[in-house]
């Protein structure tokens, strides 16, 4: 969401999804109109913007977390792509095959309603192309990490089902939620409210020896009924299965001229949002290194850091969804937990003491979000000063160059993020105003799009520990330190790409095509 707003959309997206009043809380139920087991409340999507203003510590933050499907997202993405008059969009066209030739890549695309086919030279080819990814097949790039998974829920076969079910709220007697898991022993489930209306998004474990391809649109609808709990009015408008157990993440990012990202470098189980957000942070960190090189104000340093940044955080943020869903799938249901007995009772007390921890570990995670970090990248320039330590819990404000710039909210009401400039910003802390203008020569010299802003007041000051701050246009802290006790332009070039150490990224050699069940 805060990569939204500096694209000037974030308010789109939450104006999307569920209606503004609509809780978003996540909550368990022995089924949806039984027992309610567990609950974490989160706030409705009006209250968003006053709440987030009032947080300090782990969620200072120019937005809060937002519940949407993506389907909504994706309108929105696609409305600003095709408003903007360099980019062509074009739906019903498929990738045949590809050639990094060294110094472009040649690409054969057909479209899929007439055969007819086009050849595209371009600089670089980007494969966001799904989980089973033909891009990264034709590279022959491996995926390492843990793949089929067993568990009681979320490992092996799912069946997702969407479904309109337009008096499911008035046939739940528990308070609204975003979230609704199913926790018995007949149908595990989760569903995801899509427009806190009548429409969901369903998805239930499929059992050993099952054949998936087999379920009637029929069968989908009594598995959905079978979590709700008594008969509803409820239609099936699309189903199918997907994969649940993958912690899985691409070898390589980078090969030559190509790139992978998303779902093609990275395999979750979805658990805490992960898969999507991991997948956005590819794009931006991706595009706005692209932008730089093609435009010729950054060097090609800058797309080996590509894979030497995004890769590691893929690996963190595979295991903390791995771990997620251990917790949540490892716990299995007794078959008294829906009784009206004492042992019933007490099936469902162990069942809340759990996943009423469970929803807090998955859902309250400032450090994932904020604490991702960038260590050890060639464009990073290290100032020698350790950065806190890593907790999904708990996130750490801090300016310590690899991770996202501290966040705070100005007297004028803006945040600081809003001051910052599109593409490189130079933050002057509180007592710096004579310092800037050999940053300013030195940016213009290499070509650089170079604001210098002003954060005036103790808070800044005690936030970012320096008299400067270099912020690139993802948000990421590049260095911090004093002007007058620095090589300038050498902070510069590194950050830049120009400054550090490429290493080869030819194209990987190999005639196995991987063939993932993903």
């Amino acid at each position: 969401m805060e990569h939204f707003r500096r694209l000037g959309f974030a308010d789109e997206v939450r104006a999307l999804g569920l209606p503004p009043h609509h809780p978003t809380d996540i909550a368990y139920f022995t089924r949806y109109t039984g027992y309610e087991l567990a609950r974490y409340n989160l706030p409705p999507s009006s209250l968003a913007g006053a709440e987030i203003r009032q947080l300090t510590g782990s969620w200072s933050a120019a937005e809060l977390p937002h519940r949407v499907s993506q389907k909504y997202v994706e309108q929105v993405l696609r409305r600003h792509a095709e408003a903007c008059p360099t980019v062509s969009v074009r739906y019903g066209w498929s990738l045949e095959n590809f050639r990094d030739q060294g110094g472009h890549v040649e690409a054969e695309i057909r479209c899929v309603a007439t055969g007819r086919s086009q050849r595209i030279v371009a600089d670089y080819l980007v494969g966001a192309d799904g989980a089973r990814s033909p891009v990264r097949q034709q590279l022959g790039v491996r995926l390492e990490g843990e793949a089929g998974a067993v568990r009681d829920f979320m490992g092996g076969q799912m069946l997702a089902v969407y479904v309109r079910a337009p008096g499911f709220f008035e046939a739940v007697p528990h308070r609204k939620a975003w979230m609704y898991c199913a926790f018995n022993t007949e149908r595990r489930a989760f569903m995801a409210s899509v427009d806190g209306i009548q429409d969901f998004a369903f998805h239930t474990q499929l059992r050993p020896g099952d054949n998936p391809e087999s379920y009637t649109a029929e069968q989908a609808r009594v598995m959905f009924l079978q979590a709700v709990g008594q008969p509803i009015e409820a239609t099936v408008l699309s189903h199918g299965t997907w994969t649940a157990g993958y912690a899985l993440v691409a070898e390589k990012m980078r090969c030559g001229r190509v790139f992978i990202g998303g779902d093609a470098a990275h395999l979750f189980t979805p658990a805490g949002g992960l898969g999507y957000n991991t997948a956005v942070e590819d794009a931006v960190n991706l595009g706005w290194k692209l932008a730089a090189v093609l435009k010729g104000c950054g060097g090609d340093g800058l797309l080996d850091s590509y894979e030497a940044e995004q890769r590691p955080l893929a690996v963190r943020n595979t295991g903390y969804a791995r771990g997620f869903a251990d917790s949540m799938g490892g716990f299995a249901p007794v078959a008294e937990i829906e009784d009206e007995t004492p042992d019933g009772e007490a099936a469902r007390r162990r069942a809340a003491d759990h996943f009423q921890q469970h929803i807090r570990a998955e859902f309250n995670i400032p450090g994932i979000t904020f604490g991702g970090r960038h260590d050890g990248s060639p464009i990073i320039v290290s100032d020698g000063v350790a950065p806190p330590p890593d907790s999904a819990s708990k996130y750490t404000p801090t300016a310590c160059p690899g991770g996202r710039a501290p966040h705070l909210w100005l007297d004028d009401g803006r945040s600081l993020y809003d001051t910052f400039g599109f593409e490189w910003t130079l933050l002057r802390l509180d007592g710096a105003r004579r310092q800037g203008q050999a940053f300013e020569e030195a940016a213009a010299a290499l070509r650089m799009d170079l604001v210098v802003v002003d954060a005036p007041g103790d808070q800044a000051r005690m936030l970012y520990e320096a008299d400067l701050a270099l912020i690139r246009p993802d948000g990421v802290v590049a260095w911090r330190g004093s002007e007058d006790k620095s090589d300038v332009a050498a902070v510069l070039a590194q950050a830049s790409g120009r400054g550090c150490a490429t290493r080869s990224t030819g194209a990987r050699e190999s005639s196995r095509v991987e063939r993932p069940t993903a």
